[in-house]
């Protein structure tokens, strides 16, 4: 994995969902995310976070425009690219928020990715084929980092579908041959897996830990932050 570990790099996978539910943008969330990312840095041990951010319902919203017109199933790429465009405006939204300690441009080329030193780096999506948590696992392959931190509109992993099983138990810790199985190897434009089923792939060649967490819940991912207990899904 990359050099240069002075610093205590975060990867934020940011679910498009918690920017752009389906009632619009989410602005509540945006200030969270705001007062908490300046609240870790004024803490002052050199922290460097990269915000790698979602399409969200834009990305649904464009999606489904695309086939009410054509009136079929369009090809995957085409919907991939979508999404990719919505996560760049969504990514744009949030280096605006930190454009006095971002980076002034969004990561979306990940061939070569440049060192940058800002406190803040926002990302967006690249290529047809996976989704942004892919991009973010290419971010850790770069700069060194062994943990990504996956926020989202889900509080953990189940054993089942909680939204259609009443029974369905949450899982604390699991490796990355459980989450595999139970994801699939199958990238689908949209689809509502936990973790891109790629980007596992690729997290557990690189040997690198994913926190699924709820983005809704600002004081759990505090806590997780100060090595408390808290709320969400370790998968190593």
């Amino acid at each position: 994995m990359g050099s240069n570990n002075s610093r205590k790099r975060v990867v934020f996978s940011i679910g498009g969902s918690l920017v752009v539910p389906n009632g619009g943008i989410d602005t509540s969330f945006l200030k969270n995310l705001n007062s908490f990312i300046r609240k870790e840095l004024a803490k002052g041990d050199q922290r460097q976070f990269f915000l790698v951010v979602g399409g969200g319902a834009t990305a649904r919203q464009y999606r489904d425009a695309g086939r009410e017109v054509v009136g079929h199933e369009l090809t995957r790429d085409d919907l991939d690219y979508l999404g990719i465009h919505a996560t760049k405006l969504n990514a744009h939204l949030v280096k605006t928020i930190f454009r006095d300690i971002a980076h002034p441009y969004i990561i979306k080329h990940y061939e070569i990715i440049r060192r940058v030193e800002e406190q803040v780096v926002v990302a967006a999506g690249w290529k047809p084929g996976w989704s942004t948590d892919y991009d973010a696992l290419l971010l850790c392959e770069d700069y060194g980092v062994d943990t990504v931190i996956n926020l989202s509109n889900v509080t953990q992993v189940y054993d089942k579908d909680p939204n259609k099983f009443n029974d369905a138990k949450p899982i604390d810790k699991m490796n990355w041959k459980e989450f595999r199985t139970m994801v699939g190897d199958e990238w689908i434009p949209g689809m509502h897996a936990p973790f891109d089923p790629i980007a596992a792939k690729k997290a557990e060649a690189l040997g690198v830990k994913v926190i699924i967490m709820s983005g809704e819940n600002f004081k759990n991912i505090e806590n997780y932050f100060e090595e408390k207990e808290f709320v969400g899904t370790v998968i190593e």
